[in-house]
């Protein structure tokens, strides 16, 4: 498995989500969230994150980790 590659699926997840829910602006999404906006746009371009980053954000979308991962990472 290429980690890099997974990873970019991740960031596209994110990032494809946040538009779902409306908003244009990560750093707006981030702050309505309770997220930190400079590490949330961080993972938008395809950093890597603790799994606890990953069960805020998918709480952010009101999502299990099921559906979060439902999409997007074939």
């Amino acid at each position: 498995m290429d980690k890099s590659k997974e990873i970019k699926k991740l960031a596209k997840r994110i990032k494809s989500l946040r538009l779902q829910k409306g908003y244009s602006s990560y750093e707006s999404f981030a702050y309505d969230n309770g997220i930190h906006r400079a590490q949330y746009g961080r993972y938008e371009t395809g950093t890597d994150m603790q799994y606890t980053s990953l069960l805020k954000i998918a709480q952010a979308f009101d999502m299990t980790l099921e559906e979060f991962f439902s999409e997007g990472f074939d």
